[in-house]
Parts: structure tokens; sequence; C-alpha cells
């Protein structure tokens, strides 16, 4: 996702070259997480599907936001054949977890008290991922016959924005009601930014659309696109002096983690919405202060990438334990491979997702 909408921001910079690159990193990544699920699911299966319910169960969905981040960026260069492929995949994936993961942990809510605690900022992975298919059926829609693609991205916009204004509340509620450790005010929050400033991308890209292609009135997606892009910005301020608070005044150490592409995705996903929208309503301010966003995306990229090359020896390194102990039922276990990002017990993992690996 991260390297995903830094390619796309990059290729509305004119800077194709870097764009192609991480383009190809994204699809490679996207094909290992895709495997690494897979073989998860296939070895530790109870351990997968009690994650999958656990309070980092909605940072599963970025494996359908990746795929529809992906179609997105390809539709952008013609690449229809494949972008339809991935929108199908995203879907799919979607209507799967966006249903499955809030149905499990309802299901899991019975047999423990139900608490505020278990909520933390993978949880707005759930707009993001709803959100995501709104943009990949909005930008292919002109591509293909027919007004299916727009009469979903529509829905899905409508949906998505909805579940961002719920999301948001219960994080607040966790955030201001119950006590938070330094060590727990991680990355991912962030996506608070990124899930609305994915739901103002998703609206420009309806807008731009054929006049009657939506049945969405068109001002009144201008005007709730123009309202959601000021709150996120009104964040930013807000999330760095979070961030200051944890490492400067709290002195939790800043090294790699997985959620740290949790802030390269909202970033990157800030400076296109900010484009398209101004692009989209014809006020040229936005559309240059969007187009100033692409190379700080992608010097944060890089500056992640570059931590996550450096922490990855000492992830891969064997254990210097002469073998594992027997684990107990739903213990991770030293052998185990890692948690979804975001959960807190997520150890750092090679690939350079945060919220999903190089997607």
């Amino acid at each position: 996702m991260a390297t995903g909408i830094v390619s796309t921001a990059l290729a509305a910079e004119g800077a194709h070259a870097a764009s192609a690159l991480l383009l190809v990193l994204a699809l490679a990544g996207y094909a290992l997480l895709l495997a690494a699920y897979a073989w998860r699911l296939v070895r530790w299966r109870r351990r997968f599907l009690a994650d999958v319910v656990g309070a980092g169960g909605f940072a599963f969905l970025t494996s359908a936001a990746a795929p529809d981040v992906l179609a997105a960026r390809l539709a952008l260069d013609r690449h229809t054949a494949l972008a339809a492929g991935l929108l199908a995949v995203g879907v799919t994936a979607w209507v799967l977890l966006g249903y499955g993961v809030p149905l499990g942990m309802i299901s899991a809510a019975a047999r423990r008290p139900p608490s505020l605690d278990q909520v933390n900022g993978t949880w707005f992975v759930w707009g993001v991922g709803t959100e995501s298919v709104a943009v990949a059926a909005a930008t292919l829609s002109p591509h293909v016959l027919g007004d299916g693609l727009a009469a979903l991205a529509s829905v899905c916009w409508a949906i998505g924005l909805l579940q961002y204004l719920l999301t948001a509340g219960l994080v607040l509620a966790r955030l201001l009601l119950r006590p938070l450790a330094p060590a727990g005010l991680a990355p991912p929050y962030w996506i608070f930014m990124g899930a609305a400033a994915i739901t103002v991308l998703a609206g420009a890209r309806l807008l731009g659309l054929p006049a009657g292609a939506t049945p969405l009135p068109r001002p009144a997606v201008a005007a709730l696109c123009f309202v959601l892009w000021s709150f996120c910005t009104w964040l930013i301020p807000l999330l760095l002096a979070l961030g200051a608070w944890r490492h400067l005044l709290r002195r939790v150490p800043l090294r790699y983690e997985t959620g740290l592409w949790g802030m390269v995705f909202p970033i990157g996903m800030y400076g296109v919405a900010t484009r398209e929208l101004g692009n989209a309503t014809g006020t040229s301010w936005l559309t240059s202060l969007g187009s100033a966003e692409g190379w700080p995306a992608a010097a944060l990229w890089s500056a992640v990438f570059l931590l996550m090359l450096a922490a990855a020896p000492r992830a891969l390194r064997p254990p210097t334990h002469p073998g594992p102990s027997p684990e107990p039922p739903g213990s991770p276990g030293p052998e185990a491979p890692p948690r979804p990002p975001g959960s807190p017990e997520a150890p750092a993992s090679p690939g350079p997702g945060g919220c999903a690996p190089p997607t």
C-alpha cells in the first residue's frame, strides 16, 4: 500500500522511472504477502484465525486494500486487464474480511469482556479497505463499458465514509478515556489521517467521472471531501506532536518497526488526494499543495526502507538457544511468523508494508 501510493504520487510528478521501479517493488511485495499469508494459514491455521478475530484483526484488510491500490496505479498506465484482475481480488478479500473480521470479533466478545483497550489505529483499515475499492473502481470505470464500476465506487465511497466516522469515534474514545502507554501510541495511528485522505481521493475520482455516471450529487461529494481534507490536514500537527511526546519526552526509542509503513501510506495518500481534489474542483492552491507532497513522501519511503534493511540482519538472525521448547496452545512461540502489522505483539518483519508489505 505504502509503496503503491508513493509510486502514484511520483507518476503525477512526472518521475516515471522512479514510479515504475516502486510499482515493480509493490507488485513483488504483494506476491510475497499472499505467499506469507497462505503459508501461515496452512502452518498455523488456528493461530492465524485467532489473530483475525483479535484486536489487530482489521489489519488483515490490508490484503484487500493492497490489490486495489495497485489496480488504481496500473489503471493510470492503461494496464486495464491486470488492474481489473487485481480489483476482483480486492473486492473478494474486502467482502470476506470486511464482514468476517467484525463478525468474528463480535462472536469472540461473547467469550471475553469487551473493552476499549483493544481498539487501536489499525481499526481504520476497515474503512481504508472499503475506500480502496472505490478508488480502484472509479479509476477503472472510464476504461470499461457500462456504469457498473461507477456505481460500485459510489456505494463503497458512502460505506467507507460511515465506517471512518464510526471508527474515529471508537479510537478517540480509546485515546481520551483509557490510559495509553507511550509504547502503545504506535505509528499505525497515522492511519487516522490516511483513512480520511483515501476517502477524499475516492471522492475526487468520483468527481472526475462524466456527469450522470454516479447517483451521488456532485456538490455534496465535493463539500464532504473538502471537510474531510480539512480534518486530515488538522490531524497532521496533532500526530506529529504525539510522536514527539512518545519519542522525545517519554524516550521510546526510534527504531524500525513495521508500523512505520503505516506513516508512509497516509503521507503519500494525503499528497495524491490533495492534488486530485484540487484538479476535480478547480482549486489551484490545492493542486499546488498536493504537487509538493510527492517527493517528501518518497523521501520518507526511502528512510523507512533503509531502516528496514538495517534491521533485517537482526530480524533474520536464528535464535541462539538450542531449540524451541514446547509452547502452550495459543502462545506465539519463537518459530511463529509475524502477526498482522499493527497488533501490539507484532515483531519486526522483513516486508516494507507496515500495515501491508511493500505494496
